[in-house]
């Protein structure tokens, strides 16, 4: 028993440093902006909003690492589907309802593609989804050089501005000019928010999430325990490519256009919010729960310094690259300790 406790422990361990990393630094904002606002929920909850697609992204990033690959395709696909959604309400004349299920079949094919390419001719997931990351951004640029602002979709628009209030008045405070605030949320939060509980739920409790840490974690007792690596592999891109596209139409949303310098960067905060989150590179370990928090690691960073006012934003990434290399060489150390106990 005894052992098993230990077990769960150390698996959780990258998870626990994480999620405490946030809340220590959440709180050291709160207690230096004070004074600016950043002790009021609709503080966290801005984090949440401004990073919807990009908890997205991760979930499905935290399957494809889990596996031991990698998609640096998604932030290509998520402006290649903003793109398709901007171009086909303004010029198209096509509703968003078909143009929403559009992209999410693009994210499919797109995804099965790529995961067929890796899986079953073996060929490096970098090189896979690099041509991918290129291919997509390219397509975008084909569907249109210009920015493509959504004004004349009136369901689209109301839907991305539409406000989700916290019950009971929770958080409520009054503005500098004196008018009473509620905390609200966006509807791309709470479809980011189903995602990680649905991946979550996948990765626990059903045969394909345990089959994901299984080839993750060693491919040859994977094939020994009847597994077909190749298929789970192929699922698993073909999910990041999917959840990207739900992520894309959450960025949308949010951003209300299209344009070819759209997400630029996204698919490595992606990457960044995995690993920060106990996401292990070598695959097998990990869970999306930690990489939700490394995406609100991620977000408090760039609040902060927002909200400091005088510093650029290049600190943000700068902070990000630190605690990047942090967790890898805690990861590192991580696998080190685990072959020496099965020594």
């Amino acid at each position: 028993m005894k052992n098993k406790k230990l077990k769960i422990n150390s698996n959780n361990l990258l998870l626990i440093i994480t999620i405490v990393l946030f809340v220590l630094m959440y709180i050291g904002g709160c207690v230096v902006y004070a004074d600016k606002g950043f002790t009021r929920l609709q503080t966290f909850l801005f984090i949440l909003i401004d990073n919807a697609g990009l908890i997205c992204l991760a979930s499905g990033m935290t399957c494809v690492m889990l596996t031991g690959g990698i998609d640096i395709s998604v932030g290509s696909v998520v402006a290649m589907d903003c793109m398709i959604i901007a171009v086909g309400i303004e010029r198209w004349g096509w509703g968003s309802p078909v143009l929403m299920l559009l992209v999410l079949a693009v994210g499919l094919v797109f995804g099965l593609v790529q995961g067929w390419l890796i899986a079953y001719l073996k060929i490096q997931p970098f090189i896979v989804t690099m041509a991918g990351m290129f291919f997509a951004r390219g397509m975008t640029a084909v569907i249109c050089t210009e920015q493509v602002s959504i004004t004349s979709d009136p369901f689209f628009t109301k839907l991305s501005s539409f406000k989700i209030q916290m019950p009971f008045g929770i958080g409520a405070y009054v503005n500098k000019k004196g008018i009473p605030q509620i905390p609200y949320v966006r509807v791309s939060v709470i479809v980011a928010l189903l995602v990680v509980l649905a991946v979550f739920l996948m990765l626990r409790y059903t045969r394909f999430g345990r089959s994901i840490y299984a080839v993750g974690g060693n491919q040859q007792s994977a094939t020994l325990m009847g597994l077909d690596v190749k298929k789970v592999t192929l699922k698993a891109y073909v999910l990041s490519s999917f959840l990207a596209s739900i992520g894309g139409i959450c960025y949308c949303l949010n951003t209300m256009s299209g344009t070819t310098t759209q997400a630029t960067g996204l698919e490595m905060s992606a990457i960044s919010s995995a690993v920060i989150g106990g996401t292990l590179l070598t695959g097998g370990v990990g869970n999306v729960v930690g990489s939700l928090f490394g995406v609100l690691i991620n977000g408090t960073i760039s609040k902060l310094v927002q909200t400091h006012g005088q510093l650029i934003g290049a600190w943000a990434n700068i902070v990000t690259a630190v605690l990047l290399c942090f967790f890898i060489v805690l990861q590192a150390v991580f696998v080190k300790v685990k072959e020496r106990k099965k020594v």
